[in-house]
């Protein structure tokens, strides 16, 4: 029932099929000008009831504007005009995204409340650290950062009405098709500002299924048949790519990136603000996204600290946005999975005991991987564990910066260190596809850079005295390691640095000789 959906964390595929509906019943509305609030809801009601609204700034004020039922979309479409052709003609396309102007807007000069606008990115990080500041444990510091940082519910709710107004681009094509979100829109681990990844979907086969066994025919469409699944895809994604460049209200840049291991469409999507990634579905990629959900639900340290070590990242310059040999958020979020299963107890169960408590309607197995695992959360034993974040961030560094690199990959299904398969610096299993390393893109100095960061935060959060630092109103705690290190405050950096052992210097020597022997013997290779 819905009550009791309601009352429990809800499963993955429940979610996504509220948001997707909460969608399909949802306008965007641009404001050139000034607006009153309650004149804009009054005369909205007159198509139907309002069940949700938020504005926001982006390149003037929006509103999204959720209607309880769809037909509202409809009276209001009815009513609403095409611009004038004055210097420019007009694509025809009526979609759910509406421009209002006040007809006269001189006698509109009420003292009006300003409007409450909800924003849409998150706050620099030199904002953050003063606000971190002023906490009184280095737990809470992390809960703030997750705070600013965390997609907010309008946030999610205009990722998922970007979806939905590519869906009915997709549908003059596909009358039934889907577009859904994947990744960090719909992981809990998303962070404002993020790009949305999102891909079309053709088939609900569940559904389908039993109806096709009635009746005494083995029935099918006739359809067109390419040679491969890829072709299909990149044939496909040509023709929507063209469709939203040349017809899609607000879609700019779109860029065709068709020979991709996963062909993709880019686009910006000016009246959400959003940058997008359109592909076709991919199942293995949606199992990932549910995977980190359950993870993400189970315990609310999971989140906390990922945000954090995803933040301390790329404040060091170890993650990046533009692809290359960095480690990816992706990664990272792994790793900080990896090490809260090998907590004692463990934080978060394994990808194999996920497994054992699948049952039938948990059993995925795509392209001959299996990738079965409980959907219901109230299955999954809460932990024992009771460390704080404070315990857990300084025993991440500790962890990962004395970890066996050279010997040891990663794997979440087993939860424990396993012998690397080959030679990449860093290996991190793919969850699912498990010939896959996940870090394959990563090159030896980066993986040590990685190193010597995570000591020397490890070494900042160890030797620091905290009330010391609150008097001398100097950064303390997160905040500490969330500064370059080496800008700071270049006297202090010499300290800090005679106090890491000289172990660090020394291995940081060895992997550099390493480094060279390995690239001597690649160039002899050669």
């Amino acid at each position: 029932t819905d009550a009791e959906v309601s009352t429990r964390k809800k499963t993955f595929a429940e979610l996504q099929t509220e948001r997707l509906d909460q969608a399909e019943r949802t306008v965007l509305i641009k404001f050139p000008s000034k607006l009153n609030e309650k004149k804009l809801l009054q005369y909205l009601s007159s198509h139907g009831n309002v069940k949700s609204h938020f504005f926001f700034e982006n390149r003037g004020i929006s509103a999204l504007i959720e209607f309880s039922e769809k037909s509202s979309i409809a009276s209001l479409q009815d009513a609403v005009g095409i611009p004038g052709a004055s210097e420019h003609h007009v694509v025809p396309f009526k979609s759910r995204l509406f421009t209002f102007t006040l007809k006269n807007p001189v006698s509109q000069r009420v003292e009006e409340t300003p409007l409450q606008l909800s924003p849409q990115c998150h706050i620099p990080v030199k904002d953050l650290i003063q606000k971190l500041c002023l906490a009184d444990s280095i737990s809470s510091q992390m809960y703030i950062l997750l705070n600013e940082y965390q997609l907010t519910e309008e946030n999610i709710k205009l990722r998922f009405l970007a979806c939905s107004l590519v869906r009915d681009f997709a549908r003059a094509y596909f009358p039934d098709c889907t577009v859904k979100p994947f990744g960090s829109s719909v992981n809990t681990f998303g962070k404002l500002g993020s790009d949305v990844d999102m891909f079309l979907d053709f088939y609900d086969t569940g559904k389908h299924a039993t109806k096709m066994k009635k009746g005494p025919f083995e029935m099918e469409y006739q359809m067109k048949r390419l040679p491969s699944e890829r072709l299909a895809t990149q044939r496909i994604l040509s023709v929507i790519g063209d469709c939203l460049d040349s017809f899609g209200p607000g879609c700019s840049n779109v860029q065709k990136i068709l020979n991709a291991r996963c062909p993709l469409v880019k686009f910006s999507h000016q009246p959400t603000g959003f940058q997008c990634d359109l592909s076709v579905s991919n199942s293995i990629a949606i199992r990932s996204s549910e995977l980190l959900y359950i993870y993400g639900c189970l315990d609310s340290r999971v989140r906390a600290l990922v945000f954090t070590i995803r933040c301390w990242a790329r404040v060091h310059g170890l993650t990046n946005s533009a692809p290359g040999t960095w480690i990816t958020n992706f990664s990272l979020t792994m790793m900080v999975m990896f090490f809260l299963q090998k907590r004692s107890p463990p934080i978060i169960p394994t990808l194999d005991q996920l497994k054992e408590l699948a049952d039938e309607k948990d059993k995925h197995v795509i392209g001959g991987y299996d990738c079965s695992f409980v959907s219901d959360l109230r299955k999954i034993k809460p932990t024992k564990n009771t460390e704080t974040l404070d315990v857990l961030l300084g025993e991440f560094f500790e962890y990962f910066g004395n970890f066996d690199f050279r010997k040891n990959s990663i794997n979440l299904r087993k939860g424990k260190e396993v012998n690397k398969p080959e030679s990449s610096p860093l290996y991190i299993w793919n969850p699912f596809e498990q010939d896959l390393n996940i870090s394959k893109n990563v090159n030896q100095p980066q993986l040590e850079k990685f190193i010597a960061m995570a000591r020397e935060s490890a070494w900042i959060l160890q030797k620091e005295d905290k009330t010391q630092q609150m008097i001398n109103k100097e950064p303390w705690g997160l905040a500490a390691i969330l500064i370059p290190f080496g800008k700071s405050n270049s006297s202090r950096m010499k300290n800090r640095m005679k106090g890491i052992g000289s172990e660090t210097i020394k291995s940081l020597l060895d992997s550099l000789k390493l480094n060279s022997a390995n690239s001597q013997q690649k160039a002899m290779g050669k």
